[in-house]
């Protein structure tokens, strides 16, 4: 079988296909309540950019956004980024936008969560079940005193307590924050410990890869350390009646929501940028930023993702291969505002033979299968044909994100997992808990490319003169202000950090940091980040979180870190400069990548770990890890007059070790 050309797209939705759509819908509802005439995706997005008031006014319409009937302005100071602020005078709530289904039907017997932990555990709820265990959590956190502005912690496997805390925070105008309970006790205290939260949600334990493993001794030492929380609230998973007595303050779920029935849940409306969610940076330079996200901005971007450019329904089956500490988790949940059911998956996704996830995909007739380029590069290296194994006749929708997605990664999707599907690669990011680049349902899927700019969000690509450009590699930039932007950093009284992160290479204009290219079919092709964050297997990792644990062993005085470049992957590579005498041998090796997998997660350990005599430094005492990064990749390091100790590059040239 030969391969699919360059010259024409892999595929290509059906007419029938286009008809049905939403964005379809979208399109034909503008004409009549507008008469606005739209010809398909370019034209549209064109207005999308060049009307910000029209087009999100459409979409708080079209999505049918739940919230005070007087919205007011759609957007103040356009002009300025950050500063611009959409709906300002506008009050809504988060979890009633998510539970709006149950609200209109309350003896709904559909699913709304199917749950997957491996091959372990199987459960499901319905609407009206989720509804009703929303309501009782939030009562019990209402009784511990959580309100507006107040945040509550998820240290939680992907299941559906995690979703029901979430709510329940929300529906009472507090912040959510959440993470993935392999994280090491620093990794928690680093995240959590900035935000203060009053409530911290857990499990007993998890499961990975068939493997059963206790959380609660790593909980009970790093809630020692969190004097916020109030409660320490443990979800039973690995066991039924789980004993919390080695945790203070803990106490189990039931008992924690045993006094109150369900009821109806009384939303507390907050302004349209009041905080929703805390995510977390990847912590580059030091701890995590705290990155704040609103309630409104996230679900109007979400829905428009959701539903005009994932193609969402009601009814459709979503699914999103995810941890609690990646922001897809995030994204997944937002389907319920499209009163969709959401299948969740907790564990090793080639647990126990590789197969379970197309499993689950025909089990429960999925729709929207999302996932990483990572996974996808496994299956194929596994050579898996699902295709062949897998009805997977249900299936619409291929989302991949994480890492970019290469040319080979397309053409086995259509080889081997199915070929009549719509593949959208899309790219954004924490920053933004959304995509600045993503799908179209109702046009072609190019070999290797991203399908469009997302609609609404002014992405170009500028060159190193900070002119836009097409056919060449720059700098993603927007140049229009966007809903989900975040209100700012946690910490940040005067805005200081937020403006450094992303408006300070071009002013007034949203610098993201991504490597890309806008090609002649107006796709995107990703080439990674432009910073020195690493990226293995498609997991934004940062330097600093390594460093931290790597140096608590007393052999080693220093070290840096990057990603090398390696089978179409980046693998993370830690040099290390040992006190005099001591040489790097296989013991001290696993010791410092059992510290690392400990302190932060197993995804932070690397796969090559390197003793150097010297670490390059700029003359202020920075170590320069993209100089590096750029000598082990063979190109010209530009700052070398920048450096205390350019020498000390020499040392990570063509090094024998980086060649397997």
């Amino acid at each position: 079988m030969t391969g699919p050309q360059k010259t024409s797209p892999l595929w290509q939705p059906s007419d029938a296909r286009v008809a049905e759509a939403n964005l379809t819908a979208f399109m034909a509802w503008l004409k009549q309540d507008q008469g606005l005439d739209f010809t398909g995706y370019d034209d549209l997005y064109e207005w999308s950019v060049g009307d910000l008031e029209g087009f999100w006014s459409a979409v708080w319409d079209f999505c049918g956004v739940i919230a005070d009937p007087e919205r007011g302005p759609v957007v103040t100071d356009a002009d300025k980024m950050p500063g611009a602020a959409f709906f300002p005078e506008a009050r809504i709530n988060f979890a009633e936008n998510l539970l709006r289904r149950p609200t209109n039907n309350p003896g709904d017997d559909s699913d709304a969560l199917v749950f997957w932990g491996e091959d372990k555990v199987k459960r499901r709820l319905s609407h009206r079940e989720l509804y009703e265990r929303v309501s009782r959590t939030a009562q019990a956190l209402a009784a511990e005193g959580v309100g507006p502005g107040d945040r509550v912690a998820g240290f939680m496997p992907n299941m559906p307590e995690t979703i029901i805390a979430m709510l329940a925070t929300t529906s009472l105008g507090a912040v959510w924050s959440s993470c993935s309970p392999d994280f090491g006790v620093q990794g928690v205290l680093d995240r959590f410990g900035q935000i203060e939260p009053k409530v911290l949600f857990c499990p007993d334990g998890y499961y990975y890869n068939g493997k059963t493993i206790d959380s609660r001794p790593r909980i009970a030492e790093f809630t020692a350390q969190l004097p916020s929380l109030t409660k320490i609230v443990v979800v039973p998973y690995i066991e039924a009646e789980p004993d919390v007595s080695s945790i203070d303050r803990a106490v189990t779920l039931e008992d924690f929501i045993a006094p109150y029935p369900a009821g109806e849940i009384a939303f507390t409306r907050m302004p349209f940028n009041a905080p929703l969610y805390i995510m977390f940076s990847s912590g580059t330079t030091g701890k995590p930023k705290c990155i704040v996200h609103g309630i409104g901005g996230t679900l109007l971007q979400h829905l428009k993702e959701h539903m005009l450019l994932c193609d969402v329904k009601p009814g459709a089956r979503v699914f999103y291969f995810t941890t609690c500490g990646w922001m897809m988790w995030n994204w997944l949940v937002s389907g319920l505002a499209c009163e969709a059911t959401l299948l969740l998956y907790d564990g090793s996704p080639f647990a126990p033979d590789g197969n379970i996830l197309f499993d689950f995909a025909d089990a429960e007739k999925m729709t929207l299968f999302g996932t990483s380029a990572k996974y996808i590069d496994a299956l194929n290296k596994a050579g898996l044909d699902p295709k062949s194994t897998h009805d997977l006749s249900s299936l619409k929708l291929l989302t991949s994100t994480g890492s970019p997605l290469v040319p080979e990664g397309f053409d086995y999707v259509y080889r081997h997992i199915k070929d009549d599907i719509c593949l959208s690669s899309i790219a954004g990011g924490t920053d933004i808990i959304s995509c600045f680049v993503g799908g179209n349902p109702i046009g072609p899927v190019w070999r290797g490319e991203i399908q469009r700019r997302c609609l609404g969000m002014a992405v170009e690509v500028y060159d190193d003169n900070g002119k836009p450009v097409t056919g060449e590699k720059g700098e993603l930039v927007c140049v229009k202000p966007f809903p989900c932007m975040p209100i700012g950093f946690w910490n940040d009284p005067d805005g200081a950090r937020y403006r450094a992160a992303y408006f300070e290479t071009y002013p007034n204009i949203w610098h993201h940091g991504d490597f890309v290219e806008l090609t002649e079919h107006q796709g995107i092709i990703v080439y990674g980040r432009s910073d020195a964050t690493l990226n293995p297997g498609g997991v934004r990792i940062g330097t600093a979180e390594i460093y931290r644990q790597v140096e608590k062993l007393e052999e080693v005085e220093e070290s840096i870190v990057i990603g090398q470049d390696w089978e179409d992957d980046v693998r993370v590579v830690l040099f290390v400069k040992l006190r005099p005498g001591i040489a790097l041998d296989e013991d001290l090796t696993k010791r410092i990548k059992t510290q690392i997998r400990n302190g932060c997660t197993p995804r932070h350990v690397p796969a090559k770990v390197v003793q150097v005599s010297d670490i390059p430094r700029t003359k202020s005492g920075k170590i320069v890890e993209l100089a590096v990064r750029d000598v082990v990749h063979g190109r010209q390091v530009k700052n070398k007059e920048a450096l205390a100790n350019p020498e000390a590059l020499d040392l990570y040239h063509e090094l024998p070790e980086l060649t397997a």
